[in-house]
């Protein structure tokens, strides 16, 4: 057993030495070279006056936009339906029982005065309107002195009264035809219906 164990030792080391006697020297490795550089004679620059590169053409001009005249614009060459259909004059609403324009109500008014100073040839009625509470004829009395209070504050924009007929309705023509509060607050109101054209 002792051969066999030495036959195994002599054999890895003459193993290690053959292994170790053919590696040989490592050759060195090159290393890159740059390529060498070329040294040119440049001659000087002389400076020149300063050159801008030339404009470039003018765009050419752009058409002048054709503007189409708004919709309500026309609406003064249309008929009597298609106008009011339009609503280009707003209704005014009141409180229960007053003939009194609110603040908002004020706004539209001024509004509608406008429209009217636009087309000077509308002539217009002014409705009076009330909720369904009431007696009739303290509707119809109601709803005049709201078509009446509206003329007199467009007179004071500077409507001609000639221009403004007034009707009262009373609650004959409601615009909601509901029986609760909304509903009522929407049929207290001022129409504007536009009824001819000078």
């Amino acid at each position: 057993m002792m051969l066999r164990l030495s036959k195994i030792t002599v054999l890895t080391l003459s193993l290690a030495v053959a292994v170790a006697a053919c590696g040989g020297k490592k050759k060195p490795v090159a290393l890159p070279t740059a390529p060498p550089q070329v040294v040119q004679d440049v001659p000087p620059v002389t400076p020149q006056p300063e050159q801008r590169p030339p404009a470039p053409p003018a765009p050419p001009p752009m058409p002048e936009p054709v503007m189409q005249p708004l919709p309500s614009d026309d609406i003064a060459t249309k008929d009597l339906d298609t106008i009011n259909k339009a609503q280009v004059l707003k209704p005014i609403f009141f409180q229960y029982d007053s003939d009194q324009i609110d603040a908002a109500g004020q706004q539209v008014l001024v509004e509608n005065a406008a429209a009217l100073k636009k087309y000077t040839t509308w002539i217009i009625t002014i409705e009076g309107h009330c909720d369904e509470r009431g007696t009739p004829e303290y509707n119809l009395a109601l709803g005049e002195r709201r078509a009446l209070s509206t003329k007199n504050a467009l007179a004071a924009l500077g409507i001609s009264a000639d221009r403004v007929k007034t009707v009262s309705y009373g609650k004959e023509f409601p615009f909601d035809p509901g029986h609760d509060e909304a509903a009522f607050s929407l049929n207290r109101r001022a129409h504007f219906v536009v009824t001819a054209k000078q």
